[in-house]
């Protein structure tokens, strides 16, 4: 937590305004393996360069490079699409429905993988300012003027968290549901990529039988039965949203296998994809 407060300060110190505020947005079609998730997240370029696809609002999807100093926001269920090519350092913050989600990453250039993956999460309560700094930046994000009103608000929302973070929050007694809650969002975040109950136990340095009887006993379900019903809820978004194939869909959230995707969607929701498109769309 320390980490995360003391970056979060730091930047606050060094200065009062961003170089330049990126947007996420939702109006085309994602490209595959975008970031695309239903919470808001705010992402800082600390060192380096970022390049991502994001949308040019009215142009299309451009290739962006974010430098130190810029800051990218994506509002609920828009995407953004990081290269990863060029060395960099990037902190986001990840603010779900229960949990507010810390994660700082760093990548050199030439290196396969990260060199640097630090992952933190704290409580949050709904009913606070919080939520209405969310709501208004997720408002200005649909205008086409957004300065300096832009700043303003992502200087309050990182003042915001730096107070939450300054917060006693019970740690012993909440230790195992602020790392429960973590991966949750982890998963929320890659339900499209191949993640295992090894790979995620790694990630979060705990062995994959107590990760395991974590979800039995903080989620009242099973770790593979949370990733399911998370890819399953992306899909059910993507056959309201998009005109995908139901084999691009299936991949898009994770199934490698396309048969094994309309067993799963029929057993959870009670209808076929293309049932469920149809009745979407009649509503």
């Amino acid at each position: 937590m320390n980490t995360f407060k003391h970056l979060i300060e730091g930047l606050l110190k060094k200065r009062n305004s961003f170089n330049r505020i990126w947007f996420g947005g939702d109006s085309y079609t994602p490209p595959p393996f975008s970031y695309q998730v239903n919470f808001p997240r705010l992402e800082l370029v600390l060192k380096g360069t970022y390049v991502n696809e994001i949308e040019d609002q009215g142009h299309g999807i451009n290739t962006v490079t974010i430098h130190e100093g810029d800051a990218l926001y994506v509002p609920p269920n828009c995407w953004n699409k990081p290269q990863w090519d060029e060395s960099c350092s990037v902190l986001s913050l990840l603010f779900g429905r229960r949990q507010l989600g810390f994660s700082l990453v760093s990548k050199k250039k030439g290196l396969e993988g990260f060199t640097d993956v630090r992952k933190h999460s704290v409580p949050t309560r709904t009913g606070h300012a919080i939520d209405h700094i969310l709501e208004a930046i997720n408002a200005l994000a649909h205008e086409l003027h957004k300065q300096p009103m832009d700043e303003y608000l992502l200087l309050a929302l990182l003042n915001y968290c730096s107070s939450i973070l300054d917060q006693p929050n019970n740690a012993a007694n909440n230790r195992g549901e602020d790392l429960y809650q973590g991966i949750c969002i982890y998963i929320q975040e890659n339900f499209h990529r191949s993640i295992t109950r090894a790979n995620i136990a790694n990630r979060f340095n705990i062995s994959p039988n107590h990760l395991s009887r974590m979800f039995r006993k903080q989620g009242h379900m099973t770790l593979a039965d949370y990733i399911s019903w998370v890819r399953i809820d992306r899909a059910k978004f993507m056959l309201k949203r998009y005109d995908f194939r139901l084999s691009e869909v299936a991949t898009r959230c994770g199934f490698q296998d396309v048969n094994y995707f309309f067993r799963v969607f029929k057993s959870k929701t009670g209808l076929t994809p293309t049932e469920y498109r149809a009745s979407a769309h009649v509503g």
